[in-house]
């Protein structure tokens, strides 16, 4: 009996240890013509279960007993054991190729559901119910993710298991990491949020707001890609940037013309500034985001309160508006937006 194990361990790689007992079970068997009683049974199953702490394939398993009673018994166990190896192959084959096929047609469906081409029907089968309003949430990370990142697999198995494949929709868009989710599963986009900060060393995540129908999920998308194209602009710190944050920025490029002027009218005469207009701009930004608080300000750039408050008579001096004053604040604070989203000074304005 060693000398089987030994010959089928060496040729199927499976211990020698785990076949002992089948090859026991096997030669009672066959000197008795009866079949293994409870105690072989549960011996077996214990062999099984070791098999598969190991990490041996079941199939790799099986055909390590087909062998071994090979050897054992000749004749027609060598055409069993070539068989089953054969129909193995063939079943395992199709599984591979209706995994390429599902994954193939995920891959297409994502990317008519984000260019507003998916039906209902189709996005049924994917999980998604698109009577109901959904968000979409985007991670940008540096480098972009691809669809054959393993990190895709590990978070949507995450999503997954917290919310239900039937809720979820991870992908690839863009070079963004996509999550679309129900509206009424509020927790989803923080979970989202949570993997990638876990997962990625740069990223950033732009969260869209909720809408319905097939369209909604078109337009969160957007949305959500254009809060991280505004915060960029902006050179706004936060990581997660909601679009729902930022809906006065895209009305203040509407009208370009007007805040070319505002821009012109309000901070054209900051170039006359010693240094150029760079640094008193960087002042007003970290007034404004310290609610004027003249410490936090000073702390935030690295200066002196006094240096604030200098820096501030200057800009009134140059401007005519003043930073305190309520009326001239958010005339200020809106000319400082659009300099950046226009990119001024780096760029002229035209």
């Amino acid at each position: 009996m060693d000398g089987v194990l030994a010959r089928v361990s060496e040729a199927t790689g499976v211990p020698a240890d785990l076949l002992g007992g089948f090859l026991s079970v096997l030669t009672a068997s066959a000197a008795t013509g009866r079949l293994p009683g409870r105690d072989d049974v549960d011996g077996l199953r214990e062999c099984g279960a070791l098999a598969a702490e190991r990490g041996i394939p079941l199939r790799v398993l099986a055909d390590a007993c087909l062998r071994a009673a090979e050897i054992t018994s000749g004749g027609a166990f060598g055409a069993v054991r070539r068989s089953l190896a054969a129909f193995a192959e063939g079943y395992e084959e199709a599984q591979r190729t209706a995994v390429r096929r599902e994954e193939e047609a995920r891959r297409l469906f994502v990317d008519d559901l984000l260019l507003g081409r998916a039906d209902a029907e189709r996005a049924e089968h994917f999980g998604l119910r698109l009577a109901e309003a959904y968000v979409v949430t985007v991670a940008r990370a540096d480098p972009p993710p691809s669809a054959a990142d393993p990190l895709i697999g590990r978070i949507e198995q995450a999503m997954f298991a917290r919310f239900g494949s039937h809720n979820i929709l991870v992908a690839v868009r863009d070079g963004l990491l996509v999550c679309a989710s129900p509206a009424s599963l509020a927790a989803a986009g923080g979970e989202f949020t949570h993997h990638v900060r876990s997962s990625l060393k740069e990223w950033r995540v732009g969260v869209g707001r909720p809408h319905n129908g097939p369209g909604g999920i078109v337009t969160s998308f957007r949305e959500a890609a254009n809060a991280i194209e505004l915060g960029e602009r902006l050179g706004l710190r936060a990581q997660v940037l909601k679009a729902a944050d930022l809906l006065v920025f895209p009305v203040l490029l509407r009208d370009r013309a007007a805040i070319v002027d505002l821009v012109s009218t309000v901070l054209g005469p900051l170039t006359g500034a010693r240094g150029g207009p760079e640094p008193l701009l960087e002042t007003l930004e970290a007034v404004f985001a310290a609610q004027g608080n003249h410490t936090a300000a000073a702390r935030r750039l690295g200066v002196s309160a006094r240096s604030i408050t200098y820096r501030l008579e200057r800009i009134r001096r140059l401007t005519g508006f003043s930073p305190t004053d309520p009326t001239q604040r958010f005339t200020l604070e809106t000319a400082v937006l659009g300099a950046r989203l226009l990119e001024w000074p780096s760029r002229p304005l035209s």
